[in-house]
């Protein structure tokens, strides 16, 4: 890598927390610090969801994907588009009637702070999971840069330095912070993709895109694969997908968080909608430069250009043959969706733990003042807990982007079928919702784990229909346990 790159990339994420911190805004309350006064232009809330539900392994690994299976990865985001159309009718009305702060707030009105307070655990357990696996994950290109200049470090001091950075701007300025610096980051690494699909098509014949449809690169709808193992056939993309987006950003904290940032339900729902036409579109440029290097490389395997897998062609170009300072901006942005998801998550946890967990057991609202204290102390307790997890998957040789997926599997399912247990069985008490939601999350274990032989290969339940499958749990596990009561125990559904 040549040195300007370097240079640009040391400074671009020096830079990051002083945007963050520019533009923070006031910070008087809690509600600054959670929902950034609800106060937040929708069409950037939108570009921030984007931003956040992008990962440095989701750059990297998107193009790589051509190789196996073409473009209907695409298949997928046609579901989540699908998926935030029904959140953003059913689900996100309730939260902007109740004037919530999270997304769990919801199950504590419906049915008490127990089912609240177990669904907001389960958040914070698999947001540290998750979160720290891509932490982790955004420490591996970093010390592979540092190793080229002859600059060996552990990833536990990557990590750490990472973490640093991102609670600078998080601590002081919480969500409108976190906010703007993820517009200020998408910006960024879609350019730079923009960028390389010029570049690469300048070195490739006319007719590329021929080719690539000549070799099946460029294949769309997969009517023919097992729709129950293989998660780019299109029924399991487009009904898996859409449940899946369901729970990822109607129950997961995460994302509802930012919804509740903007300043009306309508300008929620545009954000939200908005933000899966943007993911199908940044989807679909990721795969372009796939066909783009596949054609320039002939197809070749990743073994014979010396990778390890199909991630590795898209990092190949980048420090290959793009000019200098474009790969660098390029390897900074990527690199900073890194610090963008990690500032995503300490502000959601706090904002989680404050709100559903602390305040809730407190049996007394917290002022105003002291929320917002509140949350910049969880915002530093997570953030020495994110450097532990994220030093932790050190130890991993299975592919990353598997085992993050993975960790969702357990408690999305769950998560979701809890809302819909709450909207439309009446007679469910608190008691069935969270027996329903334990059930789910241990059998969710077992599913996760079972392997079938499909063709002399082991293989396990494609991970979209993991979600559709703990819904259903939940939903049969609550609402059998509701029959026991005689009337309805609904007392409020927002």
């Amino acid at each position: 890598m040549h040195p300007v790159d370097l240079v640009i990339i040391v400074l671009y994420l020096l830079a990051m927390p002083v945007v963050g911190l520019l533009l923070r805004g006031k910070q008087r309350t809690g509600a600054d610090f959670f929902v950034g006064g609800r106060n937040l232009p929708w069409w950037a809330v939108c570009l921030s969801v984007v931003a956040t539900e992008t990962s440095t392994l989701t750059v990297i690994s998107t193009p790589g994907l051509v190789w196996g299976t073409g473009f209907t990865y695409l298949q997928l985001a046609l579901g989540y588009i699908i998926g935030r159309v029904l959140v953003s009718i059913i689900l996100l009305p309730r939260y902007f009637k109740g004037n919530l702060v999270t997304a769990y707030a919801f199950l504590g009105q419906r049915f008490g702070t127990a089912a609240q307070g177990v669904a907001s655990l389960a958040f914070v357990v698999t947001r540290l999971l998750a979160e720290g696996v891509r932490l982790f994950a955004g420490a591996i290109p970093i010390q592979a840069i540092l190793a080229s200049y002859g600059i060996h470090t552990a990833y536990w001091h990557i990590v750490l330095g990472l973490t640093v950075l991102t609670v600078i701007y998080t601590y002081v300025g919480g969500v409108r912070s976190v906010v703007w610096v993820d517009v200020v980051q998408l910006a960024l690494y879609l350019g730079g993709a923009l960028v390389a699909v010029g570049v690469l098509a300048s070195r490739l014949p006319g007719d590329w895109l021929s080719v690539a449809a000549a070799g099946n690169r460029l294949q769309f709808f997969d009517f023919t694969s097992n729709p129950l193992f293989s998660q780019y056939a299109f029924v399991t993309a487009i009904v898996g997908g859409a449940v899946f987006a369901m729970a990822s950003h109607g129950t997961d904290q995460l994302i509802v968080q930012r919804l509740l940032a903007t300043r009306s339900l309508r300008d929620g729902q545009k954000a939200l909608i908005g933000s899966g036409i943007i993911v199908f579109v940044q989807f679909g440029l990721f795969l372009l430069v796939g066909a783009g290097l596949w054609v320039l490389y002939h197809g070749a395997t990743p073994a014979s250009l010396g990778l390890t897998n199909t991630d590795g062609f898209f990092s190949k170009f980048i420090v290959e043959d793009l000019p200098v300072g474009v790969a660098g901006l390029l390897i900074a942005g990527i690199l900073a969706s890194t610090m963008g998801a990690l500032a995503s998550a300490l502000n959601a946890l706090s904002t989680s733990t404050v709100s559903d967990l602390y305040q809730r057991f407190r049996k007394q609202p917290l002022p105003e003042e002291s929320a917002l204290r509140h949350g910049r102390i969880w915002t530093l307790v997570w953030a020495a807990v994110f450097v532990v997890f994220g030093s932790m998957f050190s130890s991993t040789t299975g592919p990353v982007i598997e085992l993050g997926l993975g960790i969702t599997g357990y408690t999305y399912g769950a998560l979701l079928g809890s809302f819909v247990l709450g909207l439309l069985v009446k007679r469910a008490s608190q008691a069935d919702a969270v027996a329903a939601f334990l059930v789910t999350v241990a059998a969710m274990a077992v599913i996760v784990s079972l392997k079938f032989t499909v063709g002399g290969k082991s293989v396990g339940l494609a991970f979209p229909w993991y979600t559709l499958t703990g819904v259903l749990i939940t939903l049969l596990v609550g609402g059998l346990l509701s029959l026991r009561h005689r009337a309805p125990a609904l007392t409020s559904v927002g």
